[in-house]
């Protein structure tokens, strides 16, 4: 484990280490994964908008405006890469994760849930708009704040708390009718 502050290892990286680049990739992304992989439904897809998001970020290095705000800068261009590959997906056939095993690595272990439950949930994330889907994932699986999902997305904290509330409200409608939810 790596103890350096994100503003030290972007300092270093730009002064010339960059080899130091992999501490901050290996920092960010398990909980950038995980929310690409809820975002987009497919741990390839995820793969690929991770990859493209940290060779962005390393190419921009010199644009962000905060190194000690490294994380939340980077959590801006992991969503733009997730909604770029998105409209992407959209235009082909939209896909679900495959296989139990997937979803059991990457959705939160919930008590009493199978793989059944678990694709239910991923089934009605995915059937979300882009900005609820996004707002809902950001506030209860990666645990945001609201001001925090402010700076990563842009819109007002009022906007966001609307997203979430509909998504919730969606996801409840969602999930009642596959009769997991009472």
């Amino acid at each position: 484990m790596d103890y350096r502050s994100d503003a030290e290892l972007v300092s270093r990286v730009l002064s010339g280490d960059v080899d130091t680049y992999g501490v901050l990739v290996r920092r960010y992304q398990n909980s950038f994964f995980r929310f690409a992989t809820r975002m987009l439904g497919s741990r390839d897809d995820a793969d690929d908008a991770l990859q493209s998001a940290f060779v962005r970020a390393f190419r921009s290095l010199k644009q962000c405006r905060e190194p000690n705000r490294f994380g939340a800068w980077l959590y801006q261009i992991v969503v733009n890469e997730c909604r770029t590959l998105g409209a992407r997906r959209t235009r082909r056939e939209q896909r679900l994760v495959r296989g139990s095993d997937e979803l059991e690595q990457v959705l939160i272990d919930l008590p009493g849930s199978g793989s059944t439950h678990a694709e239910e949930i991923q089934r009605a994330l995915d059937q979300l708009p882009v900005e609820q889907r996004e707002a809902f994932v950001l506030k209860h699986v990666e645990e945001l704040s609201y001001e925090e999902m402010t700076r990563v997305i842009g819109a007002s904290e009022s906007a966001l708390k609307m997203r979430v509330k509909r998504a919730c409200g969606r996801l409840r409608e969602l999930l009642e009718e596959a009769g997991r939810v009472s």
